[in-house]
């Protein structure tokens, strides 16, 4: 029989980060009502980046087997490529064990929050989304020890 939860308390608390990454692919309509800040939800980039920062934190409400983890920092950055939306997180801790999960998660939630906030402007005249897609999710990096500066 396995365990529930993986025990983590006899480890060292030491340096932990990862960076992780996926992207959005739009249509040229909404790439350019994100652009001109006219999407009647608001400011999507904005609060696509509070969603991001609450999944990190929220992780482990999330993925039943995380751990909750003291995020020390967290970041979330936005770049276009074409008509596609990359959003990148990256998190950091002094903990137990890896932050991948929150990393992903935080990837997860922006990307589902800016499809949320565009869907009208996604949608095909019989109401589906054919060219909107979230691919490429992966972690980029993960690193455990001395910080790097």
């Amino acid at each position: 029989m396995t365990e529930a939860i993986i025990p983590i308390g006899h480890k060292p608390k030491i340096y932990r980060s990862a960076t992780a990454t996926g992207i959005l692919d739009l249509s040229p309509n909404s790439f350019q009502s994100i652009q001109n800040g006219v999407v009647s939800k608001g400011d999507v980039l904005e609060a696509s980046m509070v969603a991001a920062i609450q999944a990190v934190k929220e992780t482990p409400r999330t993925i039943p087997h995380c751990h909750v983890i003291p995020i020390e920092g967290c970041s979330v950055n936005w770049d276009w490529e074409d008509n596609s939306l990359r959003c990148t997180v990256h998190v950091e801790t002094h903990w137990k064990t890896g932050v991948e999960m929150e990393a992903l998660c935080g990837v997860t939630a922006g990307l589902l929050c800016v499809w949320d906030m565009v869907k009208s402007i996604e949608k095909d005249n019989d109401g589906q989304y054919p060219s909107t897609r979230i691919r490429g999710i992966t972690v980029l990096e993960k690193r455990k020890g001395e910080a790097q500066d």
